[in-house]
């Protein structure tokens, strides 16, 4: 069998439309490689027919694949996460990491106000959300400024000395020319920031599950990661749902795929 059937074979194995967890195994059964996707056999077609060095090399390796079914994206990263720390594959330790270049941080202005500013991330700073690019960091801000009613100038997204555009349309109630109290703009600006981070309290997301008849779940308590599972969609009971969750261990990893699950909503 050629090198081109055997992956075209591979490819084949996957059922269409299928979200979730894919592992590469050598000849020896040794997984090599393990990712995530909406669609595995989309993403499996990308590996295979890339001309990146380290993309040949992975083909050439790649005998078998198998497949978890997780329903949605989130489950996949959490569970992808959780499969690359156990069997530390050698093109996942291979591969770069992502790294993040800028930072969102909360500073009070010389009026009282609390400003949302973009920066390079600084380790010395508790910043609230991080970002590849500086593009994604100002999109994000313009959503969030334009969704909670903050100001553009405040948060540095429009340089003026007297009001700003959005206080001409009334999408501003006027901070920038300090016509609203701080306290009332701070409180907007600090609901937002609770949105970014694990609820100190129970909560439960709930999320497409593999079948039309299920729904995934994903556990928080106290702040804290506690697992996924799915369970039957007439299940509507809390506590029912959480005798379905499979029990995971919290690590910093975990939370930033959750923080950015949570920021990716307002990006979509």
């Amino acid at each position: 069998m050629t090198l081109n059937d055997r992956l075209k074979n591979l490819v084949d194995s996957i059922p269409k439309n299928l979200c979730g967890v894919y592992y590469l195994f050598n000849d020896k059964n040794e997984i090599i490689y393990i990712g995530k996707s909406i669609n595995i056999k989309k993403r499996l077609n990308q590996h295979f027919k890339s001309t990146d060095k380290k993309e040949i090399k992975l083909q050439n390796l790649s005998h078998f694949v198998q497949y978890e079914n997780t329903g949605n994206e989130l489950i996949a990263l959490l569970r992808e996460s959780e499969l690359i720390k156990k069997h530390l594959p050698i093109f996942n330790r291979a591969q770069r990491k992502i790294n993040f270049y800028y930072a969102l941080y909360k500073e009070t202005n010389e009026q009282g106000y609390h400003s949302l500013l973009i920066k390079k991330i600084d380790p010395a700073l508790p910043e609230i959300l991080t970002f590849t690019s500086l593009r994604e960091a100002k999109n994000y801000l313009f959503k969030i400024t334009e969704f909670y009613q903050l100001c553009q100038k405040i948060n540095g997204l429009y340089k003026t000395q007297s009001s700003c555009f959005q206080y001409s349309i009334k999408e501003c109630q006027g901070a920038c020319i300090q016509k609203e109290d701080p306290k009332s703009y701070n409180a907007r600006v600090n609901k937002f920031v609770g949105t970014t981070r694990l609820p100190k309290k129970d909560f439960l997301f709930e999320l497409q599950g593999r079948t039309e008849s299920e729904k995934g779940i994903v556990l928080i308590e106290k702040g804290a990661y506690k697992g996924f599972g799915f369970c039957p969609i007439p299940i509507t009971s809390k506590e029912e749902m959480i005798s379905y969750i499979e029990k995971k261990q919290d690590n910093k990893d975990v939370r930033k795929i959750l923080y950015r699950h949570i920021k990716k909503k307002w990006l979509n």
